[in-house]
């Protein structure tokens, strides 16, 4: 097993700005594609951003110009910084990663967004 821990969740203001952060730990020889995902409350699990080991980035088209997603391969930590963020956001976001070609899922941190 391989935990993805994820902080940086929380409440803000429309237009205002958070970062997530997804720590991989335990015994690891590979990562491949890491991600994040978001669920809003009576919605399906939807894709956020994914970023391969070499930097390929993809993202959709709702958060576009608006969120980044990075990595740190020696850290095997992936973030998601969230700018301009809109009430429509809100949303447990999921980090995800596949490591040593096993797919895992980390346990969700709530994003608030306010009017």
């Amino acid at each position: 097993q391989v935990p993805l821990v994820e902080s940086g969740g929380g409440l803000v203001q429309a237009g205002g700005s958070l970062r997530l952060s997804c720590a991989a730990s335990g015994r690891i020889f590979s990562i491949a594609v890491m991600g994040w995902y978001r669920q809003a409350p009576g919605k399906q699990r939807e894709l956020v951003a994914t970023i391969t080991k070499g930097g390929s980035t993809n993202y959709a088209e709702s958060v576009k110009g608006r969120f980044t997603i990075s990595r740190d391969n020696a850290k095997n930590t992936v973030y998601l910084q969230m700018n301009t963020l809109k009430p429509e956001d809100t949303a447990v976001y999921y980090c995800n990663a596949d490591v040593n070609f096993r797919g895992y899922w980390g346990q969700g941190t709530q994003v608030t967004v306010s009017s």
